[in-house]
């Protein structure tokens, strides 16, 4: 057991390692962000000084250095925009998109998880049709056109809700649903199909000879055998929120660290960009690696082959 979570821990370091040297070169390749920051106008020697200023001048083999050791230490150094910490500026929108990112989460599973059991249960029936295709169109459905449609006919046509910003809880209705939908439709179909592998078990068939209820089975014994690759795309589709709170945040304007990333990219801010990505790069792979783990936890012939 300890050499299987001693070699998950590497391959997250690694992993880390790997990204926040990827951002160092994408960034530094991608333009130069004193021109973007200072802007067309200035002078050469404005220029320059700025360059100074923040040692961009620096080889690049010691902006490298240095920007690893501060990701290292938890320092994301200073805003090129305002000055601020990035820290600072990050923690305040973090607690947004958590709010954001919890509700979503939670709904998306309490709405996925039981939609694909009872699908399961169901297989062949109209009522499985009905769920599938459900499912399968909130999967497909891009989370900005939904966005949108959703401020079309809820803000805009009934003005039941508001469009975007926040303040109320009404304020987080839309861009929860929107956010979610994706993720309640891909564990619907991924609890259908584990649910209905399991089901043909020989130990359901076991389970029922010997008298056990029905819904006994379904709960204490199919679903916890179906829970792997059920962990496996819950823990992979929170990436998926991730990424999809940027665009919701930006649709709803809701002030998270999805739409403070689009701010800091338009604007090359590098410290606040590669602060961003280091925290969302660290919750996914974090998320990845508690997947594995709980995999030994689960299966324990899963720790012996590793």
């Amino acid at each position: 057991m300890t050499r299987f979570w001693v070699l998950k821990i590497l391959r997250t370091v690694l992993t880390l390692w790997f990204v926040v040297t990827f951002v160092f070169v994408v960034l530094r390749t991608s333009g130069d962000p004193v021109v973007a920051l200072v802007g067309a106008d200035a002078t050469p020697e404005e220029v320059e000084q700025f360059r100074q200023l923040w040692r961009l001048d620096d080889p690049l083999w010691i902006q490298y250095f240095r920007y690893v050791v501060q990701m290292a230490t938890g320092q994301f150094g200073i805003s090129y925009r305002d000055g601020r910490e990035v820290i600072d500026i990050i923690a305040e929108r973090v607690p947004w998109t958590l709010i954001l990112g919890l509700f979503s989460y939670i709904g998306a599973i309490l709405i996925g998880v039981p939609a694909g059991v009872v699908a399961a249960i169901k297989r062949g029936s109209t009522f499985d049709n009905l769920i599938m295709a459900t499912a399968v169109f909130g999967f497909a459905l891009p989370n900005f056109f939904l966005g949108i449609l959703m401020i079309l006919l809820f803000s805009l046509s009934l003005q039941w809700l508001p469009s975007s910003g926040t303040g109320t809880v009404l304020h987080l209705i839309m861009p929860a649903i929107t956010l979610a939908t994706f993720t309640a439709g891909t564990l619907a179909r991924f609890t259908r199909s584990a649910m209905l592998e399991v089901l043909d078990k020989l130990y359901i068939r076991a389970a029922a000879a010997k008298g056990v209820g029905y819904w006994k089975r379904i709960i204490f014994h199919a679903l916890p055998n179906a829970s792997i690759p059920l962990v496996t795309i819950i823990g992979l589709n929170l990436g998926e929120l991730i990424g999809g709170a940027i665009v919701v945040e930006t649709v709803f304007a809701w002030p998270g660290v999805g739409r403070l990333l689009v701010t800091a990219v338009s604007s090359r801010d590098l410290a606040v960009v590669q602060g961003l990505v280091l925290i969302m790069a660290v919750t996914m792979v974090l998320a990845n690696l508690v997947v594995d783990l709980l995999y030994g936890l689960l299966d324990p012939r899963i720790r012996v082959q590793n």
